[in-house]
This record gives C-alpha cells, structure tokens and sequence, in this order.
C-alpha cells in the first residue's frame, strides 16, 4: 500500500501561510473553585494560563467580580504575581475606586505609601479576635483588602468568618437582645495604653475632636490632663446595602474586656477601674453584657472561622459587611499591606 505525499509548498506560500491564534474567553484564563473544602469561603480565583496580569483581567471582569463577591464574601486571587504595592493600589482602584483613609481609627497602622497601610501592629505573639472594619463607627469602608508581600515563618495567617452564618447560629434570644438595644462602645483616650486620641482622630485641636463626635453621635467628655471619654451608640446588626441580608455586624465581643488576653486583662483591671478601660462594651442601654453571652459568641466565631496560610503575593479582597477578619499569631517577619475602599455611613441608610 502506498501513502500519497502531502502536497509541497513554495516558499513564498509557506511565508503566507499565518499562525493560528489561540483564544480564550476571559473565564477561560481563571479557575475559581473554593479554597477549603466544605467552606464557601473564600473562593479561590487563580490563573489558568501563565502571564495572566490581574489588573487587565479585572478591568474587563468587574461584574464577574463583583458577583463573586457578594456571593462568597471573600476571593483569594492566587498566583497573579504583582509586582509591588503600586499594582496592589491599582488592582484596588480597579476594582473598587478609590482609597479611602482610616478614621476613627482604633487599631494601630502605619501607612506606607498613600492610602496602603500596614496590617494591625500589634506584637507578633498576640491574637486579633475577629471583627468587621470600623463597625462601631458611623461610617466604615465595604471593601477590605490584604496583600501578603511577606508570609510569616509560622503562623500569621488572617482568619475570616461569614457574618451571615454568625448571625444565623447566634441564639436568637441573644442576638434579639442586640438587636433590641444595639451596643455601646466606651472608650478612654491619653491613660497611656491604647491609641491617644491624637491618632484616633488624626488632630491635635480638641475642636476639632468635639466636631467629629458631634457629627457622629459620639458623646464626648474631656478630663483632667487633656485625657477624653467617648460613648457611642451603634447597631449590633446590620442591613447589607446590596444584598439586603441580615449580618452580625459590630464590635461588641471584639472590645470587650473580657476577649483580652488574660494577661493583658489582669494588668489593665489591677490599672484602671471598669469606666476608665482603654475600651469596653455594653448592651446600647449601659447594661453589662453577660459573661455567659460573650463565650456563647466568642464560641460561634471561633466555629465559623476558616483559616488558611498565606502565599506570597495573595491577595485577599473582602467584603467587610459580609466576612469578619482577624489575625492570628506568629514567628519571623510578616509583611501584609491592607487597603480599603468604597466608604458607606449610617448617614445613608
């Protein structure tokens, strides 16, 4: 049996002849696919082909995205390779706007180029109990995000938790209550632990302290030695403004004395009598929130909280209304920038 040869082609026709291009849709170029098994959250976005820049792809996927988001409440963009904390500002604005600044601020930052901040600078053995961004404020920003450009030796990983399972495994009894007198926030302000009131508030004018409060519905009072009280009033829960789902949204265990670490606690009791805590919680109406209701909370968050190890370069975008975050403890050095967007106040609703 003979095989007939392939025709043969001229030069000048090979020379014409044209590479086929390859096309992909832009689904086609990630995989999403949730990062731990049986969890919802976060979902896990990674690129399928090599080269994939993630600014482009998000510019042209900001639907998809936002999708993603609402629905998940986390995604954890893998493997994108950013450069530097220039293209992580990019990325945010891409898909978000721009920055906004943090205010009525109540964990210690440093920024590290404009609106880039480092994540909480607390000393690397302690734990940060989770809790969703400036939620005893009046305004606090949607989005939240977290780029880790060093992971730690061991250990400092950033735990998160869905606030709508929160809400729906908390004892109705419990979070009516809540929802019935919101939460309190005292805080005290120059002792000499915690943030001074300086930074809290980004001035050295007491006026304009006395302004911002005002304007927040903060209660204020000045002591002796230039040392200042706040009380605030705020919801225990909250509306998402565009899911329109339910979520257990404040600060309540968070700033409550009894979450500190034990040691810590002991020290700032054997201080500081109860209303001069650097900071502490109560039902909206004054009453002490019991023990028994804290470690029934303390104990569905610690139930819902999914926790994974970074990787250099992740990105980490959350919706802050819908997923809690935190920070666990760790060795060596750990770099993770945090940025955060798209501000929505109480004014608002």
């Amino acid at each position: 049996m003979s095989i007939s040869e392939s025709p043969k082609l001229s030069l000048n026709e090979l020379r014409s002849v044209k590479r086929k291009s390859v096309n992909f849709s832009q689904t086609e170029l990630i995989k999403a696919t949730p990062l731990v098994l049986d969890s919802f959250l976060p979902l896990l976005i990674e690129p399928v082909v090599q080269g994939i820049n993630l600014i482009s792809w998000a510019a042209n996927n900001q639907d998809l995205i936002k999708s993603y988001l609402l629905k998940h409440g986390g995604i954890l963009f893998r493997n994108f390779h950013l450069l530097d904390l220039v293209e992580f500002e990019k990325f945010i604005q891409t898909v978000s706007g721009e920055l906004s600044e943090y205010v009525d601020r109540s964990s210690p930052r440093s920024a590290i180029q404009g609106k880039i901040y480092t994540s909480t600078d607390y000393p690397a053995d302690q734990s940060i109990f989770l809790h969703s961004e400036n939620s005893y404020a009046a305004s606090w920003p949607l989005k939240i995000f977290f780029h880790c450009v060093t992971p730690a030796q061991q250990g400092g990983e950033t735990p998160i938790a869905d606030t709508r399972r929160l809400l729906e495994q908390i004892n109705p009894k419990i979070s009516d209550r809540f929802i019935e007198k919101g939460v309190m926030y005292v805080r005290n302000f120059g002792d000499g632990f915690g943030l001074p009131w300086q930074t809290v508030f980004q001035t050295t004018n007491p006026v304009e302290v006395e302004e911002f409060c005002r304007s927040n519905n903060i209660e204020f009072e000045w002591k002796q030695g230039n040392r200042l009280r706040t009380r605030t009033h705020r919801q225990a829960v909250a509306i998402h403004p565009k899911t329109n789902e339910t979520v257990w949204f404040n600060h309540a265990t968070f700033f409550h004395v009894t979450t500190l670490d034990a040691k810590i606690r002991t020290a700032l009791l054997a201080e500081f009598s109860e209303e001069d805590l650097p900071h502490n919680t109560y039902y909206g109406d004054g009453s002490p929130i019991e023990l028994g209701v804290l470690n029934a909370i303390r104990t569905i968050y610690q139930q819902e909280t999914v926790i994974f190890p970074w990787q250099t370069g992740d990105i980490l975008m959350l919706d802050n209304m819908l997923t809690a975050h935190g920070r666990q403890p760790f060795i060596g050095t750990r770099k993770v920038a945090v940025g955060m967007s798209e501000v929505f106040s109480i004014h608002n609703i």
